[in-house]
């Protein structure tokens, strides 16, 4: 059966080898990246200098100071809230900061000038103040302030679409955006409080600041960014689906959209229904819809990693990746610790390098899932071999990190009682460390290339990615290692057949028998 994308390419001769050459064309000056870069500043910077100019002339200075230094407390919180979530597949941090400026500055704008036009207009065309404002809440303002958001998720699933890859990523920019928006509102929203209160003389638990901090700040602050995630849903399942799906990757965000606004329209349309209205809508469809999109969100990441795993293996056994490091590049705990053990010993460097290096695998890992499930797009070898580069450069630093974080996070196994069915010392499974000796040595879960000669279902013959006590036993799952010299399997349980195993092997857990260590890593 032929594979549903290329083979994984052979690695190069030698570190770092470039990209395919290819002849640059001239470029006009306005496709050069420093001039879109400056347009977009540009407008941002504008529009955070009207933003700043409007709500002062609304609040007051003073005002306006009040509001921006209470507005900015939960940022930080929500911020590190989504980076969270991020952690699998970190996106670039300018694509946060651009959602997050367009949220604060272009989309505020627009709901500022759009909001105050619309509920004018229907307030001259019904004679009706009171109404135009309830209409304008309920109705004009979801549609516009949504549409204005969503503005960030597209552009960046238009324009960085290689950082855009699935439901995390909308998520996360979606909540960015909102984060950034909310924090204008809460400007404008506490500033008029506090004006208020100047007027009235209030202050304290009872003054209208106080009330407004606690329902938007304390209470809510993560109605914005809930809203307009279910946008960021639509949109990361449209980028999952094949570029030929052009009905599903246009009626998907539209949808998202559409729930967006409705639910916003709910929540703004709660204090209409009574003094209890906010409440209820607040504790029967608010927390529990945040709770479910926060488990959609964990359970879609731990996918991910499982993605991870899945995918890397074929890397390793292509020899660009060692073969303990998908173990470890799927778990967060063991990415973590490669990070720490890199910034300990070899400088803060050191672990953005490892840090990198986790992030281009992830991206190969989805690149290649992608490309399994008939989704990869036209750039598919092109982008293979960028990140396979990436990788490749990073390598000295990052695989002695990994290799000390498949050391402590390697899950226990149960180890028998001697005697091992086993001739010889045991010699390939060590400490983690390197082996060499006629031997089967104790159970253990072993990573590296093995060869195993003689007869039975213990030996294996090619790369081996192993989980369980040693080699042979049941096959397990598809793999690219050999049993008996023909079935591809991952061994899970030790073997019982007779003969000579040799070769090197990385295994833990840590097993009686030291074997020798060579001078130089047996897996470049």
């Amino acid at each position: 059966m032929s594979s549903p994308f290329p083979p994984v390419p052979p690695q190069p001769p030698h570190p770092g080898g470039g990209p395919e050459g290819g002849v640059l064309r001239h470029a006009h000056w306005w496709q050069h990246r420093w001039v879109r870069y400056g347009a977009l500043v540009t407008l941002l910077a504008l529009s955070g200098l009207v933003i700043l100019a409007l709500v002062r002339e609304q609040t007051g200075t003073e005002g306006l100071l009040v509001g921006l230094g209470l507005a900015v407390l939960p940022v930080p919180l929500l911020v590190a809230a989504f980076r969270w979530l991020d952690r699998v597949e970190p996106g670039p941090w300018r694509n946060l900061i651009f959602a997050f400026a367009w949220g604060a500055c272009a989309a505020a704008l627009i709901a500022i000038i759009a909001n105050s036009f619309a509920t004018r207009w229907i307030a001259t065309a019904t004679a009706d103040p009171s109404g135009a404002d309830t209409l304008g809440a309920t109705v004009i303002a979801p549609v516009v302030e949504e549409s204005a958001k969503a503005a960030a998720v597209l552009l960046v699933f238009l324009f960085r679409r290689r950082d855009f890859t699935g439901i995390v990523d909308g998520v996360v920019i979606a909540g960015i955006t909102a984060t950034g928006f909310a924090f204008t509102e809460n400007i404008l929203y506490l500033g008029t409080a506090f004006g208020t209160d100047q007027l009235t003389g209030d202050s304290g638990i009872a003054s209208v600041t106080a009330a407004t901090f606690f329902v938007r700040v304390v209470m809510s602050p993560f109605a914005h960014p809930l809203f307009t995630v279910l946008t960021g849903i639509g949109f990361g399942v449209a980028a999952l689906s094949g570029e030929r799906q052009h009905t599903r990757r246009v009626l998907l965000p539209l949808s998202g959209l559409l729930l967006a606004m409705g639910m916003h329209a709910l929540w703004n349309g709660s204090s209409s229904f009574g003094e209890l209205g906010f409440f209820a809508v607040y504790a029967a469809i608010m927390v529990p819809a945040f709770g479910l999109l926060t488990w959609l969100v964990v359970w879609t990441r731990q996918r991910e990693l499982r993605t991870v795993r899945e995918e890397l293996p074929a890397y390793a056994a292509a020899g660009w990746i060692a073969p303990a490091e998908p173990f470890a590049l799927g778990s967060m705990r063991a990415r973590r610790l490669a990070r720490v053990y890199a910034g300990r010993h070899l400088g803060r460097p050191a672990a953005r390098a490892v840090a990198q290096y986790e992030a281009y695998a992830t991206s190969l890992a989805f690149l290649r899932h992608r490309g399994r499930q008939g989704r990869a797009g036209a750039d598919f070898l092109v982008r293979e071999r960028e990140l396979l580069n990436e990788l490749w450069r990073r390598k000295d630093v990052a695989r002695p990190a990994m290799d000390y974080a498949v050391r402590m996070t390697a899950p226990p196994v149960r180890m028998p009682p001697p005697p091992w069915p086993a001739y010889g010392a045991p010699g390939v499974y060590g400490a983690y460390g390197y082996g060499q000796g006629p031997a089967y040595g104790p159970p253990g879960q072993a990573y590296g290339p093995v060869q195993g000669y003689g007869q039975g279902p213990a030996y294996a013959h090619g790369p081996a990615y192993g989980q369980g006590p040693a080699y042979g036993g049941r096959p397990h799952s598809s793999g690219t290692d050999h049993r008996n010299g023909h079935t591809p399997s991952y061994g899970y349980g030790y073997g019982t057949g007779t003969g000579q195993e040799q070769g090197h092997g990385y295994g833990y857990p840590p097993g009686p028998g030291p074997g020798p260590r060579p001078a130089a890593d047996p897996h470049p």
